[in-house]
């Protein structure tokens, strides 16, 4: 049989609306779960499973014993005077006979009738001597039918209003029935075999209607070793496109160009640093697309070595871009290179979407012309008027703030080497995911001679001491960071915000001291006057928001202050820490927090105990789980519905070794035994990957 009993043929593509027991209503109602078709419904996992005994003959019954019978209804009364009323069975097996009651069971008394044939489960109960079952769940069986003694067992399933956990497994259970004819093998029998997987169809037969748990944990690993395995192939694809269909422009770096760029430097690089500028070199000096992610904590020292790869491009007679994801960020870039690029040649620009009119033409057509060297800026370089003469190199600071599309816009233009930094230590799982197409160099230790940063937790008793010693700091010409998590307040939420407290901390905490605030709402002009004049020491505290959380550098600044810390995560926190200890003087971060919630506890506690921002994001992504570390979407890799980077890396491991070793013996899929895998990408990437392009 291959028709739903509405008449539809089932296939994949078929609205969920057209199964039995669906209908418009109800098909709404999946929509918001992100269930449209039969394919969807699929990969609509169960979120646990629970398993019901087999049928025990009623003789056999013990007190307090979880069971399954199944017998004849023999008689039913409905005793409505009770207190509560009880709707009563007595069911015989040929064994014995037990009595079945429901509380308050009225509505049964057009459902179970004397003569029918009923499976009921639930706990034996005693009453004045006698066994019997209390409220269990039940089904009357169609003596027509099989017996399904499995009933009761099976997954249960993340539920909506008006739509069960039953009612899905009763949609999803005919559909199993046509999975043998439509869903599509992606393996040869030798793959299966050699990494231990069943047959995909029957995986989704028993991830939705298990016999036992032994066979659920067969499914779960074929299952999630697609997502992982589709996954890496398009990142493999990726990387191999870039590898072998594009060419970029040798950058080769000389011992004569290597001398004169560390020249610009007045310190020694530290060896982690080195060993990243070994590995750009490398890439630089071949055709090859460099793609190499730059991964440091904070104040590790990423922003020399970016400075070190775009000399040596422009060495080459090559333009560059810098991109950072905030104008603040962006001017400190501009204000780093030009301080180190003092008496040079080399011309330098910063370009935002605050510069319009004829100052922006003015710098555009010096861009174009190729006059500008470095062009540092925001997403405004990736505007469509934005033009380079001959780009050779791109600088992407924080990646995971831009989306896949905006990161592409420049690399259409030309076919530059690509520099990815980042100062969210990424765990090793993300790596492989998120960043799965990328060269990876690490700067793992910040250059000598930082001071130490001290993080406490201070609970509200405590704040006022906390301000006392913040004074003491402030009087010995240091300088004060306080962090909200809003910038105005709400008066129906006891959530601190930035302008509320400014006044507060200038008039009744700091009155002596220069206090002032920055955020991301105000005028760019302004944004920068204040940024410039806490550079300077002009002003004392700078009261804020998360707009300092990135690339801001300030030695002189050695106690930072987060307020409503609880209400951040982890990485976040590490991010703002790391705008102190970036001089020789002590730091200190306080965590002003009252919180009862034990995740918020933990985070709070991970940042008293370390300064390792790798040790705090595998913690951090232990808490949160990676989906909302990173967002599959926002690097166009496929949702992962049932597979965990976390709890399921060995097998991720496999998948991606896999994958990999499939794209270097077939890059584009041609081959006939791996036509349905490029089909399965295509579905889940779109187009993104060109496969459509060939042939």
């Amino acid at each position: 049989m291959t028709q739903s009993q509405t008449g539809y043929r089932i296939e994949p593509d078929t609205p969920v609306q057209f199964l039995k027991g669906v209908g418009p209503s109800k098909a709404q109602i999946f929509a918001g779960l992100g269930v449209q078709t039969v394919a969807d419904l699929l990969e609509y996992y169960p979120r646990d499973y629970v398993f019901a005994p087999k049928p025990t003959p009623i003789a056999d019954l013990m007190p307090e014993q979880d069971v399954t019978i199944l017998g004849v209804i023999e008689s039913t009364d409905f005793y409505i005077h009770r207190r509560p009323p009880i709707f009563e069975a007595t069911v015989t097996d040929g064994t014995g006979r037990c009595r079945i009651v429901w509380f308050h069971g009225a509505f049964l008394q057009k459902q179970l009738k004397a003569g029918q044939i009923i499976l009921a489960t639930g706990k034996v109960t005693l009453y004045k001597h006698n066994l019997q079952l209390t409220n269990p769940k039940f089904a009357v069986v169609d003596p027509e039918k099989d017996i399904d003694e499995h009933h009761f067992s099976g997954g249960v399933y993340p539920a909506a209003a008006n739509l069960s956990s039953p009612n899905i497994k009763n949609i999803i259970r005919p559909v199993l029935e046509h999975t043998e004819r439509f869903v599509v093998e992606l393996y040869t029998d030798s793959f299966l075999k050699k990494n231990q997987l069943i047959d995909r169809a029957g995986a989704f037969h028993w991830i939705h209607d298990p016999p036992d748990e032994e066979k659920i944990a067969k499914a779960k690993r074929r299952l999630k070793f697609d997502e992982f395995f589709l996954m890496q192939l398009g990142l493999a694809i990726r990387r191999y496109r870039s590898r072998h269909f594009t060419i970029a422009p040798k950058l080769p770096v000389t011992k004569k160009i290597d001398s004169r760029i560390r020249k610009r430097f007045p310190f020694l690089l530290t060896e982690d640093q080195d060993k990243a500028i070994a590995d750009i070199v490398n890439d630089l000096a071949d055709t090859t697309p460099m793609n190499r992610l730059l991964q440091g904590d904070v104040g590790s020292g990423k922003t020399v070595v970016a400075l070190y790869a775009a000399l040596a491009a422009v060495a080459n007679k090559k333009q560059v871009a810098i991109m950072a994801p905030t104008e603040i960020l962006a001017a400190q870039h501009f204000q780093s290179i030009e301080r180190y690029l003092r008496d040079s040649d080399v011309t330098c620009l910063m370009l935002t979407g605050g510069i319009t009119g004829a100052k922006r033409k003015e710098l555009l057509s010096t861009i174009k012309s190729g006059d500008i060297n470095i062009v540092v800026g925001t997403v405004a370089i990736l505007q469509n008027d934005v033009e380079f003469k001959k780009l050779g190199l791109v600088v992407i600071d924080e990646q995971h703030k831009f989306g896949v599309e905006q990161r592409s816009k420049l690399r259409k233009q030309h076919v530059p080497h690509c520099l990815v930094m980042t100062a969210t230590p990424i765990p090793r799982t993300l790596a492989m995911t998120a960043f799965g197409d990328l060269d990876v160099s690490i700067i793992k230790h910040s250059p000598p001679g930082r001071g130490q940063t001290i993080t406490r937790w201070v609970e509200r008793a405590n704040q006022r001491k906390a301000e006392e010693f913040i004074a003491q700091r402030l009087r010995a010409g240091r300088q004060a960071y306080f962090v909200y998590p809003r910038i105005t307040g709400d008066d129906s939420s006891d959530i601190k915000a930035a302008t509320d407290e400014w006044q507060n901390l200038k008039t009744n905490i700091f009155p002596q001291f220069k206090v002032e605030l920055l955020h991301g709402q105000m005028p760019s002009e302004k944004k920068q006057r204040v940024m410039d004049d806490f550079r300077k020491g002009k002003i004392d505290v700078l009261v804020s928001t998360v707009v300092i959380e990135v690339g801001v550098d300030v030695p002189n600044a050695t106690v930072m202050v987060i307020e409503g810390a609880d209400r951040f995560g982890l990485a976040q926190l590490h991010q703002l820490r790391g705008r102190i200890g970036r001089g020789q003087a002590k730091s200190y971060c306080f965590l002003f927090a009252e919180t009862e919630n034990e995740i918020a506890k933990s985070r709070l506690d991970m940042m008293t105990r370390s300064n390792d921002g790798f040790e705090i994001a595998e913690h951090d992504l232990r808490l949160r789980g990676p989906g909302e570390l990173f967002s599959t979407r926002q690097h166009g890799l496929p949702d992962l519905k049932i597979a965990n980077i976390i709890d399921d890396y060995e097998l991720l491991m496999l998948a991606r070794r896999e994958a990999f070793e499939l794209i270097s013996q077939d890059p584009m899929l041609t081959k006939p035994a791996n036509l349905n895998i490029r089909k399965a990408l295509t579905e889940k990437f779109g187009e993104s990957l060109g496969l459509a392009d060939i042939a």
